[in-house]
């Protein structure tokens, strides 16, 4: 079982959902499988990205709420964002 660690933007990212438990219920469900390394379903479109968070994957929660991780290769899986696609994916 690998370990998840929350960096503080998805920390920041979280409040602005924990109290919209049916999004959380869903979001619980694939962290349970990321650190279990099971395969998260292709419905949820995992995949790699580029750019900014180039290195990460990402995959659909529900269709705009989307969770961006990091998976260190070891023990460890740093969820690093939380959101819909223009908080995630705005240009700065």
């Amino acid at each position: 079982m690998k370990k998840i660690f929350p960096s503080g933007q998805y920390k920041k990212d979280f409040k602005r959902y924990r109290h919209q438990p049916k999004k959380i219920a869903k979001l619980e469900r694939i962290i349970d499988l990321l650190a279990n390394e099971k395969p998260i379903p292709s419905e949820c479109h995992p995949h790699m990205l580029k750019g900014e968070y180039k290195g990460c994957m990402e995959c659909h929660i529900e269709d705009d709420f989307l969770i961006i991780w990091f998976d260190e290769k070891n023990n460890v899986i740093e969820l690093v964002r939380l959101g819909t696609h223009s908080e995630l994916f705005k240009n700065n």
